[in-house]
């Protein structure tokens, strides 16, 4: 369930005294994606579905209003993927993946009934695998790792064989520069957060009646402390841990 950025428009509206609504807003929406980024609060857990064979890149199963700011983990049938960067994925498979290892996707339909190849969106579906030509899975096998290549789509390496693989991911969201709301719970951790984060860039707007740079200091740091006590919050979650010091020279 969403909560609107609206929630919390009265709150800040009454430390800026003229400010265009649409501005407080826009700087409201702004804070909850800096906070959301600094503390990792708004945590999801992508529906589980199938890998397709012979397909590499998917986009992110998420909500509308969010883009995938940290991927936690994912998991193939139990086991997990290796999370890399970029650079670490090319290096780790330098003979990289292609859609269907480059075959034709025309080739993978029937002719129509006039002699000429019709390519549907049912070639991505499973249930299209026995129409699928074995060229189009040589050297392919489990993936064992996964990577970010655009913000909204991720690829899985190596290209998935015909085997049943069953992807798991957990995911950080931030709001979309566009939303007017995210998921309650995660606002109501960052609320605060997300106040002081908008009163820090409201006062620092130049040639504005409400302008202050002593005020924007200060909710900046307010910003800072609470988004860094609710990531450290949300890395314990509600265990309570203990500090140990080791000695690095000692002998176990």
């Amino acid at each position: 369930m969403d909560r609107p950025f609206t929630a919390v428009i009265t709150r800040v509206q009454m430390s800026v005294q003229g400010c265009p609504y649409p501005t407080v807003l826009e700087q409201v929406c702004e804070a909850a994606r800096r906070a959301c980024e600094k503390t990792l609060m708004w945590r999801y857990e992508v529906p589980k579905y199938l890998l397709t064979p012979g397909v590499h890149e998917y986009y992110y199963q998420k909500p509308a209003n969010a883009d995938v700011h940290v991927v936690f983990g994912a998991t193939v049938n139990g086991s997990p993927l290796q999370v890399l960067t970029l650079e670490q994925a090319i290096a780790h498979f330098p003979a990289w993946a292609d859609l269907y290892n480059g075959t034709d996707p025309w080739a993978l339909t029937e002719p129509t009934v006039v002699g000429q190849s019709n390519f549907g969106e049912d070639q991505y579906n499973p249930s299209a695998l026995a129409e699928i030509p074995p060229e189009a899975l040589e050297g392919t096998s489990t993936p064992t790792a996964i990577t970010q290549i655009t913000p909204d789509k991720f690829i899985v390496l190596p290209l998935p064989n015909a085997d049943e693989h069953l992807l798991r991911m957990w995911v950080a969201l931030k709001p979309k520069r566009t939303a007017t709301g995210m998921e309650e719970v995660a606002f109501q951790e960052l609320e605060d957060a997300i106040m002081h984060g908008a009163l820090e860039m409201l006062f620092a707007l130049p040639n504005t009646t409400w302008g202050d740079k002593e005020m924007a200091s200060y909710h900046a740091k307010k910003f800072l402390y609470a988004t860094t006590e609710r990531r450290a919050r949300a890395n314990l979650g509600n265990a309570r841990g203990a500090l140990i010091a080791h000695n690095p020279y000692s002998v176990w």
